[in-house]
C-alpha cells in the first residue's frame, strides 16, 4: 500500500494534470486567429523539444536502439502518431468552432467506446452493469441523434479516436514520455512542413500575427506535455480505480466551460443525451469501486488463510522436533542403573 503523503502527492498530480486538460478550451480560444491546422502543427513542432528535454533530464535514452529494431512496433508507433493527431485536430477545431460541449461530450463518451473496444477486440468478458452503461450509452447517442436530426459525429470521432489511440498503446508498452517522444518525433517533419509553406504563402499567424501569438503558439508544447508529465506522476501513486473516477474532471471542466464562458446552448434533448451519459458513467465507477472493494477483500482473506497455513505448517514442523530435543534431554538427565542390571 502506498504512503498516505504519496498518495496525497498523486491526488494532488492528478488534480493538476485533469484540471489542466479541461481548461484547454480557453487556450485554444486565445489562438483563434491561427487556423486549427496551424495550431495543431505547432503543437506538434513544439512538444519535441520539451519532450527532449524530459528524456535529457530524467537520462531515458535506452529505449531507442531496441525500438529502432523492431518494425511492428514501429508501425504501431506510427498509426498512433495518426490517430492522435486526428484527435487533437477534431479538438482544436470543436474548440474554436463554438462545439465544447459537444466536445466534452466525446470525452464522457471515451470510458464506454473503450470496454466496446474491449469486448470486440479483445475478447474481454463483462460485467452485467458494465454492458448495462454500455447500452445507456448508445441510447444517450441516439436521443441526441434523433433531437439533432443529426449524429453527434464530433463526440464519435473525439471518443473513438482516443479510444483507438489507448487500444493501439497497449501493444506498443512503452511508458508515457518515451511514448509520447517517440511520436512527436514522427510528427514533426509533417508539421515543419506544413509550417513552412504557411509561411512561404504568407498565411502563417506566428509571423504576422505579432509577438503576443507567437509566444502563445510557441507555447503550445508546454500545454500538451506538462498535463502528461502531472498525469504520469499520478499514476505511479494511485490505484487505477482512482485514477479512472478522476478522468472525468477534465470533461466536467470542459462542459461548465462550454456552458457558462462559451455561452453554448443546451436545450432539453441535450441534457437529455448527457443525463443518459452521465447515468452510464455513473454504473461503471460505482461497478468499479464495487469489483475492486471485493478484489481487496478477496486479497486481504487469502493472505489471511496463507499466514493461517504457514503457520500450521511450522507448527507442525517444530513438534516433531521438539519432541525428540525432550526426549533426548531425558536421556542425558536419567540416573545410572546400578551395576549388574540387564539393559
Amino acid at each position: 500500500m502506498q504512503p498516505r503523503s504519496d498518495q496525497r502527492t498523486g491526488l494532488a498530480y492528478g488534480l493538476a494534470a485533469y484540471t489542466m486538460w479541461g481548461l484547454l478550451p480557453l487556450y485554444w480560444r486565445l489562438l483563434d486567429d491561427a487556423s486549427p491546422s496551424e495550431i495543431l502543427a505547432h503543437r506538434m513542432v513544439w512538444s519535441l523539444p520539451v519532450a527532449v528535454l524530459l528524456l535529457a533530464v530524467l537520462r531515458r535514452w535506452s529505449w531507442w536502439g531496441p525500438l529502432l529494431r523492431q518494425p511492428r512496433r514501429l508501425g504501431l508507433i506510427v498509426l498512433c502518431a495518426l490517430v492522435i493527431s486526428v484527435n487533437w485536430f477534431l479538438y482544436i477545431w470543436a474548440v474554436n468552432a463554438g462545439q465544447v460541449l459537444e466536445a466534452s461530450l466525446g470525452y464522457f463518451i471515451n470510458p464506454l467506446v473503450s470496454i466496446a473496444f474491449g469486448v470486440l477486440v479483445l475478447r474481454e468478458r463483462l460485467r452485467p452493469l458494465q454492458w448495462t452503461a454500455v447500452g445507456i450509452g448508445a441510447l444517450a447517442v441516439i436521443v441526441m441523434t434523433v433531437a439533432y436530426g443529426r449524429v453527434p459525429w464530433i463526440a464519435l470521432a473525439l471518443a473513438f479516436s482516443f479510444a483507438t489511440y489507448g487500444l493501439v498503446k497497449k501493444g506498443i508498452k512503452l511508458d508515457g514520455i518515451e511514448g509520447f517522444s517517440a511520436e512527436t518525433a514522427l510528427q514533426l517533419l509533417p508539421a515543419l512542413g506544413f509550417l513552412v509553406f504557411l509561411g512561404l504563402r504568407g498565411e502563417s499567424s506566428f509571423t504576422t500575427g505579432g509577438v503576443g501569438q507567437a509566444l502563445l503558439l510557441s507555447a503550445c508544447g508546454i500545454a500538451t506535455a506538462v498535463p502528461l508529465i502531472c498525469f504520469g506522476a499520478s499514476a505511479v501513486r494511485l490505484p487505477l480505480t482512482t485514477i479512472g473516477m478522476m478522468q472525468y474532471l477534465a470533461p466536467t471542466f470542459q462542459f461548465v466551460l462550454g456552458l457558462t464562458v462559451f455561452h453554448e446552448a443546451m436545450p432539453p434533448e441535450r441534457w437529455a443525451g448527457f443525463a443518459l451519459v452521465w447515468l452510464a458513467l455513473a454504473l461503471l465507477t460505482w461497478d468499479a469501486l464495487r469489483t475492486a472493494r471485493r478484489a481487496r477483500t478477496a486479497l486481504a482473506e487469502a493472505a489471511a488463510r496463507a499466514g493461517e497455513a504457514a503457520a500450521g505448517a511450522a507448527q507442525a514442523t517444530r513438534a516433531p522436533r521438539a519432541a525428540a530435543a525432550a526426549q533426548h534431554d531425558g536421556e542425558q538427565t536419567a540416573p545410572p542403573r546400578p551395576p549388574g542390571l540387564m539393559q
